[in-house]
């Protein structure tokens, strides 16, 4: 690249950010990564020693957002920057395959389009979206023949001006008159809550701001919320009237264990507002009744060492009284459904088994309804809905066909109804919302599908499902999709994504995007790895704190038996993850670099210890019965041996491409920052490690609907590059 070129170029990315053109010539020029200073700091635990060269890279939330920067954080802003344009560099060849995946994704989607309308509380709710606008416009009609529909949110309009935006929640006064609603225009997860008057379409004067984005009306005055703390951890609930000054607004609720994060809703059949306050292992709720707004909210369970629940309430009929149904892991691991009167409920005793619990079942979720329960549950790693008459107890559940899918409840306010919306897809399936009868098995009416644009047909493509056999005897279910003329012959790249963290369930759902990777004969494959709850709640605790090793084995297993089933090109296998995903890139690559052509680690979790024994900041101290709590010297040294960032090595590492958020408040933008630095001192190849900062978003990455596909497009960009090109679009 010449030089007035590479200065156009550095003048188009950054025409107004703080950057010195000329500071970054030399190490460009000559296309060698950026070089951070080096400023050792000590780190010490337990008698131990570590040296963190990188540690000043470090700036709070104010230092990032100040306008003009100090000293160091020009330093830092102008080395994310530095790493931005050396990528820019780098990827210079696929510049054309960046613009065109780009350009190919976005065709696909069908811009000008409508959601499924769902009806709650006398009205018609549904958004739509218009050529070439970013976000959603909301619209709402009432239930009366002849009604107009009328927009009374539209996020283009609310993101004007703003370079990220978020609509967290939305939620609409029982009268129907306000909706609150809550945005961030930063990325930090930071909400500010405002209210709308739906008659006159002005917002009122009262402004909540640093709030957790939720928010539950108890009547069309009081309003509840939560706030959070320096480490975004909400942490309180206030009680809100309208009209009056937010600075005054009652606690009504304070967690003051770190280790807890709380919030609130108003529960299904609209009688109680609910605060949820947990930790990983531990839950408890307090209810309100909505009938006394200004009363004080009552505890359901007191907390219990390693008892989580979940409790829903019925209203009572006539001269029966309300009562609970409570998911519960109460001596059930993989939880049951138990019911209890009102007013009985602090004595597990009163308690009385409506699902028992089921060794190879885990019991997800349940959905009430005034005459039906419907039970979201998992079974050999698929989704399942199962449905049950309360009157008889009779039961069916709703048939999917595909080896590997994703099934799930959807948009159901209504109590007293007969049918319900749930969602499916497949790894070859778009998303679509069926409506199904509560009193019969079958006949689900199709209500919609995502419309995929251009040639894409469902039947070009194959979708799989294995079981792979991890070193320990475990079977690891894997689900695989690839275009049906993709030779499985040992011939194709092939992209495995994993997670295996907080008994996060990765369900295998379509993409529109993918198809791109597809197109160009890759195979993708999802490792459904320990700590994840695919299979159970073991499955989770055999792949957190002292069992955590076994996260990472089983994906690199995974890859093994994706290469001997020849479903892999070994020579062209490909590994990615995404925040704790990230964390599993990271320790994979460090366990087995030679295995992986090239890596991809968004948002990656990889300074472990640093991070967790730093309870200042997010991902701390709610997280210690996911990782351990570094204080304690055996969790200390367990989570060392597999912490990314202090496991780099001297090795030939596979190429790079990591990403991360200036604002991210899941996962600071130095770990990956670091990282990088670290990995290039002791990378003994010449393949690529390249870093890209979105210097205006989060943890979620670009916001808007085509935005966040430029994200996706230099992901697989570097993917198709690395893989030799992969072939041309079939």
């Amino acid at each position: 690249m010449s030089r007035p070129l590479l200065f156009l170029l550095l003048a188009a990315m950054f025409p107004t950010a703080h950057v010195n053109a000329n500071a970054f010539m030399q190490d460009i020029l000559l296309t060698k990564p950026p070089v951070a200073v080096k400023k050792p700091h000590v780190l010490q635990a337990h008698g131990h020693e570590r040296v963190d060269e990188y540690y000043w890279m470090r700036l709070s939330e104010e230092q990032r957002s100040e306008d003009p920067p100090d000293a160091h954080t020009k330093e830092v802003i102008d080395h994310l920057n530095s790493e931005n344009a050396y990528t820019e560099v780098v990827l210079a060849p696929v510049k054309d395959l960046r613009d065109s995946l780009f350009k190919e994704m976005r065709s696909r989607i069908k811009e000008t389009d409508l959601s499924v309308p769902y009806k709650e509380n006398g009205y018609w709710y549904h958004h739509r979206f218009e050529e070439g606008k970013e976000y959603a416009v909301h619209v709402r009609r009432k239930n009366e023949e002849g009604a107009e529909e009328v927009d009374f949110l539209n996020e283009n309009e609310l993101a004007e001006g703003s370079s990220y935006f978020d609509l967290g929640d939305h939620e609409v006064s029982p009268g129907n008159g306000i909706v609150a609603y809550s945005i961030d225009r930063i990325g930090r997860r930071q909400y500010e809550i405002r209210f709308r008057d739906l008659a006159t379409g002005v917002d009122l004067p009262d402004i909540i701001t640093n709030t957790g984005g939720g928010c539950a009306w108890a009547d069309d005055r009081t309003v509840f919320y939560p706030r959070k703390d320096h480490t975004l951890r909400s942490y309180r609930i206030y009680r809100h009237v309208l009209g009056t000054d937010p600075a005054k607004d009652e606690v009504v609720f304070e967690e003051k264990d770190p280790a807890f994060h709380c919030d609130v809703y108003r529960g299904h059949t609209d009688r109680k507002v609910m605060i949820a306050t947990e930790s990983t292992l531990i839950s408890e709720y307090l209810h309100l009744s909505v009938e006394d707004p200004m009363g004080e909210f009552r505890v359901f369970l007191p907390r219990e060492e390693d008892h989580e629940h979940t409790p829903v309430f019925v209203p009572g009929d006539g001269a029966a009284p309300g009562k609970w149904y409570i998911i519960t892991n109460w001596k059930a691991q993989n939880f049951r459904l138990m019911e209890c009167e009102e007013g009985r409920t602090k004595d597990k005793r009163n308690w009385k088994e409506v699902i028992p619990h089921r060794e190879d079942v885990l019991l997800e979720d349940v959905d009430v309804f005034k005459d039906h329960l419907v039970f979201s549950e998992r079974r050999e790693g698929l989704a399942h809905l199962r449905i049950r008459r309360i009157s008889d107890g009779q039961e069916h559940e709703i048939e999917f066909n595909d080896p590997a899918y994703m099934a799930y409840m959807g948009t159901n306010p209504e109590w007293d109804t007969r049918t319900v919306r749930y969602g499916y897809t497949s790894l070859t399936t778009p998303n679509s919302v069926f409506e199904h009868d509560l009193n019969l098995e079958h006949d689900d009416k199709l209500l919609k599908q995502q419309d995929v644009l251009g040639d894409f047909s469902p039947t070009n493509y194959l979708s799989e499902r294995i079981w792979a056999p991890a070193r320990d005897g475990a079977k690891v279910p894997v689900s695989i999709v690839y275009r049906k003329d993709t030779p499985i012959d040992g011939s194709a790249p092939l992209l495995l994504y994993g997670y295996g963290s907080y008994g996060h369930s990765i369900d295998p759902g379509f993409s529109s995007a993918r198809l791109s990777l597809l197109d160009r004969g890759f195979v993708f494959a999802i490792a459904h790895i320990r700590g994840g709850e695919e299979l159970g709640r073991a499955w989770y605790d055999n792949g957190k704190m002292e069992h955590k090793v076994n996260t990472f084995h089983d994906f690199i297993d995974c890859a093994e038996a994706l290469l001997k089933e020849r479903y892999a090109d070994p020579s062209r296998l490909f590994c990615m993850g995404g925040s704790a995903g990230g964390l599993l890139v990271g320790a994979v690559v460090n366990m087995r670099p030679e295995l992986w052509k090239a890596a991809v680690a968004e948002v990656p979790f990889v300074d472990v210890v640093t991070t967790m024994m730093d309870e200042s900041i997010p991902l701390t101290t709610g997280e210690f019965d996911e990782w351990g709590d570094p204080k304690e010297k055996e969790a200390y040294d367990r989570m060392l041996s597999y912490s990314p960032y202090d496991n780099v090595k001297e090795a030939e590492y596979p190429a790079m491409l990591v990403t991360t958020g200036l604002h991210d408040s899941q996962v600071q933008y130095w770990e990956p920052a670091k990282w990088v630095q670290r990995l290039r001192e002791h990378q003994r190849s010449d393949t690529p490690i390249v870093m890209y900062t979105n210097m205006d978003a989060g943890h979620g990455g670009a916001s808007g609907r085509f935005e966040r596909l430029k994200e996706i497009a230099l992901d697989y960009a570097f993917l198709i590059w690395q893989a030799g090109g992969a072939g041309p679009v079939k």
